[in-house]
């Protein structure tokens, strides 16, 4: 697939609203959206080396690489609009430090904020972005 795609939690509200967020800030589309619980996730990553917490992580698949936590984050921030590519920079900091940040997070983020019974259904003007 040459478009990047990334895989989200689908029933955490946090990653749901990482997802209303970056799907504002993608204006040319340059991403594709799946839930990790979907069936098209499941057909994509089925090759390919999952990390073991890859349900606590956000994932990219970019160029036919699997990038996890907080490299697949700033890798995504990159293509965004406006100074978020800004946050880019911050690849330089090595990932064991950057990700034990991102683990702390995502430990918790159904504490924090919160998870919904099933995943999110994209509006109908948004379902294009979604693979399913």
């Amino acid at each position: 697939m040459a478009q990047p795609v990334i895989f989200f939690d689908g029933v955490c509200n946090l990653c749901n609203a990482a997802v209303q967020f970056i799907i504002k800030h993608d204006k040319a589309a340059v991403f594709k959206l799946a839930a990790l619980q979907s069936a098209a996730a499941a057909q994509l990553l089925q090759s390919l080396p999952i990390p073991g917490d890859a349900a606590n992580s956000i994932l990219l698949l970019e160029d036919g690489k699997l990038y996890a936590r907080s490299t697949a984050a700033l890798r995504i921030a990159r293509h965004l609009r406006g100074g978020w590519k800004l946050l880019y920079v911050f690849i330089l900091v090595p990932a064991f430090l950057r990700d034990a940040v991102y683990k702390l997070v995502a430990r918790n983020r159904y504490r924090i904020w919160g998870k919904q019974d099933s995943c999110m259904v994209p509006a109908p003007e948004l379902q294009h972005r979604f693979l399913s």
